[in-house]
């Protein structure tokens, strides 16, 4: 029986049937015809052939869409994948490549690309990270790929069911310094200084230099929120979203990505755009493309807004719109790891709205992101990266297996790093590139590790495999809480998922009680779960259902962890 695209998400190709039958363990009873591979093959779009299914867990029911109109507010993932992976500047080949051969079958759910839409080319720094932040149009060709690639990769991931979520600048266009002629990553004509873009077109009316107060015509006062939301953010050319023209240009540009199977947006700089602005542009929003999605799903937004306190914008300022970006989540939980002012672990007891955090379903979380990691942004020293690998862990592993907000990973490049006084002299550097500046390839080593300078975060096996505990323990609330008071913590998600760390100058040696059912179980920290047994720790959880954990404080990662999945 073929039956309607919101079941497409439990289709997957043969190689992916281990990845379903794990999907379809929690909240969904079904019975999947396994046909041959070339049968498989020759399937429709939908891609579906399901003989039965039998929905009961009202969160899975919500992800799938089944029948149900979704709003801006939900994060449209397949069931069972419920983290976001941001795939910072890689090319539109290799995340097409990404999404089939690693991010589905290790329950991942979503991607965030890059800005897909043409910019500037910037030589002086050579060709940085953040030329990507500087529109000439909204053409769709990048040093990510052409159209065409998009579009392929677009679709390549919605076939495996990882959805793609486009990171979108809509603010502004490039600097007004930026001169005039040709040098934009589609070779269309603009003159900063004249404020003509005419491949959008926009012209210097479609710009808010007659609202500005400021002499420079740059933002000069955080408490000012006209000059936050009217003048130029760091030199940008501030785009008029009250005008018709400017609103009806931003959503045709938004739309056309709708339309080719993205499934939502990271829109960036919202800080500096109007609230009512941006409800008309989003009202204006196509609904998902049905070839993927159930008919009337809508795209799922979150919203780039740094509030750590202290101004008079507010992430809540956005909140009725759609998710927004929870900066202080990073900062915060950066301090605790690294036991800065007198921060614990014992202190994320109330983790959440408790710390002064946004209501859980507004949030879009983040340990680092693009922007921090490089001290660009908000959050400050705190912000852990790749670059401290050890406490990076720590963080992501509590960020995964806690149940606040919807969680987004970073998975980045290195650069030559050059600190001075602090600072970062090569923060702009780009990603791996050939001297044409032209992004290079990501290279995937034997042991699954990516190569060619790039860090690939969403790889460490620690990290991936705590995508799948989040996965397993999806809906479950956090329970079964423990603390020595100090740096060493522990809690369950109902019985669906343990997890422990130790962030002590001591050994954890304790028996806990974990909720989950008596049995043997991988710590899928220091291994995982195969077909002849475990790699890892073996933790085997009594009738009474606690267990013995012991983690010394020098071990390389003081983390273990348990799921319902890595039972034995």
């Amino acid at each position: 029986m073929l039956i309607g695209p919101w079941l497409c998400e439990l289709a997957q190709p043969p190689a992916l049937w281990p990845t379903l039958e794990r999907s379809c363990r929690r909240g969904v009873i079904c019975t999947v015809r396994l046909v041959p591979a070339a049968l498989f093959d020759r399937l429709t779009s939908l891609q579906c052939w399901i003989v039965q299914m039998k929905v009961k867990a009202r969160w899975c029911l919500l992800a799938l869409g089944f029948g149900i109109g979704l709003t801006h507010y939900h994060h449209s993932t397949r069931c069972g994948g419920t983290s976001i992976v941001h795939l910072f500047e890689w090319r539109w080949a290799d995340i097409a490549e990404e999404c089939e051969n690693y991010l589905a079958p290790n329950g991942f759910g979503a991607v965030q690309i890059s800005p897909p839409s043409e910019n500037i080319v910037v030589t002086e720094p050579w060709r940085p990270w953040w030329e990507r932040y500087q529109p000439i149009s909204y053409k769709l060709c990048s040093r990510s790929g052409t159209e065409q690639e998009l579009r392929d990769m677009i679709c390549r991931c919605n076939k495996v069911g990882v959805k793609i979520y486009a990171d979108v600048v809509i603010n502004h266009m490039c600097a007004a310094s930026a001169g005039e002629g040709r040098r934009s990553t589609c070779g269309s004509y603009f003159n900063a200084s004249e404020e003509e873009f005419p491949s959008v077109p926009y012209s210097a009316s479609h710009f808010n230099d007659d609202k500005c107060t400021t002499a420079s015509g740059n933002i000069e006062n955080y408490q000012d929120i006209y000059q936050v939301r009217d003048c130029r953010l760091l030199g940008l050319l501030d785009l008029a979203h009250r005008k018709e023209h400017v609103r009806e240009r931003v959503a045709n540009y938004m739309n056309s990505l709708v339309d080719m199977g993205v499934a939502g947006f990271r829109v960036d700089a919202c800080k500096h755009m109007w609230p009512e602005d941006l409800k008309a542009i989003y009202s204006r929003l196509n609904n998902l493309n049905t070839q993927w999605f159930p008919e009337g799903s809508k795209p799922f937004i979150y919203q780039e807004v740094i509030d750590l306190g202290g101004e008079p914008i507010k992430a809540s300022d956005y909140s009725g719109l759609g998710h927004v970006t929870e900066f202080k989540y990073g900062a915060k939980l950066g301090s605790v790891i690294r036991r800065w002012n007198g921060d614990k672990l014992a202190d994320l007891k109330t983790w959440g709205e408790g710390c002064g955090l946004m209501p859980s379903n507004q949030a879009l979380v983040f340990v680092d992101n693009h922007d921090n990691q490089r001290g660009h942004g908000a959050g400050g020293a705190s912000i852990l990266t790749f670059w401290e690998p050890r406490m990076y862990k720590m963080a992501v592993a509590f960020m995964l297996a806690h149940p606040y907000g919807v969680t987004r990973l970073m998975s980045s490049y290195r650069w030559d790093r050059s600190l001075v006084d602090g600072k970062d002299q090569n923060d702009w550097m780009g990603p791996p590139s050939y001297p044409d500046g032209s992004t290079k390839p990501v290279p995937i080593n034997p042991d699954g590790s990516c190569g060619g300078g790039w860090v690939c975060e969403h790889r460490w096996p620690q990290i991936r495999n705590m995508v799948m505990f989040r996965n397993e323990a999806n809906a479950e609330p956090l329970s079964n809480w423990w603390d020595n008071g100090e740096n060493q913590i522990a809690f369950g998600r109902g019985d669906r998922g343990f997890i422990v760390i130790n962030n002590d100058n001591c050994t954890l040696d304790a028996f806990l009680q974990t909720g989950m059912p008596a049995g043997s179980y991988c710590d899928v920290i220091s291994g995982q779960r195969t077909a002849a047994g475990c790699t890892g720790k073996l933790i085997t959880v009594g009738q009474d259902g606690k267990a013995h954990f012991t983690i010394k404080a020098t071990e390389q990662d003081p983390i273990i962890a348990i799921h319902a999945g890595s039972k034995l």
